[in-house]
């Protein structure tokens, strides 16, 4: 409900009755929550590594795949219709690409997501079906992020895994769009225009905050798989019997790891 209100005004007023300038100052302390997410701030950091980074890009491939596939669907909702770029911003055959680079031609058996990211990925499914207006929430703060910080993000992760080129950077590019800063002004144009009641507004409003939640909840699940990773490697390392049984390969106790974590959050290990 405090979010709700800031929505209302800020340091300097009112923020007005445009939708985008209404879900900037709801989601304000939820952005900056995410922003220091252990996962974030060593992003920010240029201390990503790639396990972090496979990771990352496994849930995001998830939760743009739900996105993408139920803005296709509700193309021609009239409150989808106004923000639907597929041209220009669908980041799911990027992402399939890095994929396919960092895990091989058969990365899709190789997927491996936290629990938190199913929770995203059927909120996705369950809006998309029932209230396709609020998918606007999520369109927004998922790609206007992504290209506003996109070309930053990419130069961090390229240096900090030591990439030679862009191969497995392609999420971050968005070749359709020549000028973010204009392109994100028609998108918040486009999504001002949307005629909604102030009932629909207002859960509109909610559910961007609930949108960041969301990926909070996912930034964090992930650092949780990776510490139980990194804990089952260094087990796995000093106990003779073990390292005898199983392959002692950086890849093989990686995947090791992943597949203890996932089991041990899908249980309800973490209640976030």
């Amino acid at each position: 409900m405090e979010n709700m209100k800031s929505a209302r005004k800020n340091d300097e007023g009112e923020v007005g009755s445009d939708l985008s300038e209404q879900i900037k100052a709801a989601t304000k302390n939820n952005h900056i929550r995410a922003e220091n997410t252990q996962l974030m701030l060593s992003y920010q950091k240029g201390q990503i590594t790639l396990p972090q980074y496979k990771v990352l890009l496994c849930s995001l491939y998830v939760i743009y795949k739900a996105l993408e596939e139920e803005l296709d669907r509700n193309s021609s909702h009239a409150a989808v219709a106004p923000i639907y770029f597929p041209q220009e911003l669908a980041r799911l055959e990027a992402l399939e690409s890095d994929l396919e680079h960092f895990f091989g031609s058969e990365w899709r058996k190789k997927v491996i997501v936290p629990a938190a990211t199913q929770r995203y990925e059927q909120r996705l499914r369950k809006i998309g079906k029932e209230h396709p207006e609020l998918l606007v929430a999520h369109a927004y703060t998922r790609y206007l992020g992504d290209l506003s910080g996109g070309q930053v993000l990419g130069k961090i992760t390229q240096k900090s895994l030591g990439l030679s080129d862009k191969e497995g950077l392609s999420f971050f590019s968005f070749p359709g769009v020549t000028s973010p800063h204009r392109f994100k002004q028609l998108y918040r144009s486009r999504m001002n225009s949307i005629e909604l009641t102030e009932e629909e507004k207002t859960e509109v409003l909610e559910e961007a905050v609930a949108a960041f939640e969301l990926n909070i909840q996912v930034f964090d699940d992930l650092q949780k798989m990776l510490s139980i990773t990194a804990e089952t490697v260094n087990r796995s390392e000093g106990n003779d019997f073990k390292t005898s049984r199983f392959p002692s390969s950086p890849i093989m106790q990686f995947t090791v790891g992943l597949c203890v974590a996932l089991t041990t959050i899908g249980i309800g290990v973490y209640s976030l």
